[in-house]
């Protein structure tokens, strides 16, 4: 595997501004597990307005307009110092939500599969196991943030239960994700209030193991394979 570290990106350019990718289902679809208020409030309000403020921060640099948000956020380090910190939480916010619409479903397997499965069996011992992990750290996370499955990109692509704070990414930390939820309040107080453990065990009836095993298969690719890949799902479909 390449390893991010070591990898010289090259901005991916999408020649058009970044906008607020359409759900794949209705707005009520996930109930009773995730209300339709909330995916409203969610989707159109918040995910919508990192996606204003990420174009409004580059309006007045021409060079970084056309980079996609993954790039962007892999390459702070070459962001002025200015828009810096607008950047990273704005595309941040934009591609970890944007991942998040397409790791839910309708009608929803209640276990992966295949490869995926034996790989949770061979790192965690079980799925049961791995579902414990996964909620206790998504659960005692401190603020706002985010759950990961993670695969590393080395070590023989150990999959790993990971947390970030704010709109961090784990291609920040050279791990390729799987799955995530999202534990910012938003995503889950107007049904939930406080009680976050609540929601992170609700959730699993809404995950589509599809989409992260589709995410497994790829992640023994490179490095700029797999930033197409999450890039090509922040574009429009006319993209040019």
């Amino acid at each position: 595997m390449n390893d991010l570290a070591n990898v010289t990106l090259l901005p991916a350019k999408i020649n058009l501004k970044h906008h607020l990718p359409p759900l794949k289902y209705d707005y009520a679809a996930l109930e009773p597990n995730i209300d339709s208020r909330t995916m409203i409030l969610h989707h159109d309000n918040h995910h919508a307005s990192y996606v204003k403020k990420l174009n409004e921060a580059l309006e007045n640099f021409p060079d970084f307009r056309d980079c996609s948000a993954l790039w962007l956020l892999l390459n702070l380090e070459k962001i002025p110092k200015e828009i810096r910190d607008a950047v990273h939480h704005n595309a941040g916010g934009h591609v970890n939500h944007s991942m998040f619409w397409r790791a839910m479903r309708t009608g929803a397997a209640d276990e992966p599969k295949g490869l995926l499965r034996e790989a949770i069996n061979r790192d965690f011992g079980s799925f049961a196991d791995f579902k414990t992990q996964f909620e206790e750290k998504g659960g005692k996370l401190f603020g706002s943030g985010w759950v990961w499955l993670t695969c590393t990109r080395k070590n023989g692509g150990k999959l790993e239960v990971i947390t970030t704070n704010g709109h961090d990414h784990p291609m920040m930390q050279n791990r390729f994700p799987l799955l995530l939820n999202d534990v910012w309040e938003h995503a889950y107080y107007l049904k939930y209030e406080n009680r976050r453990p609540d929601y992170l065990k609700a959730w699993w009836s809404v995950v589509d193991w599809d989409q992260a095993a589709r995410c497994f298969e790829r992640s023994d690719s490179s490095v700029e394979e797999l930033l197409e890949a999450e890039d090509e799902h922040l574009l429009p479909k006319h993209r040019q």
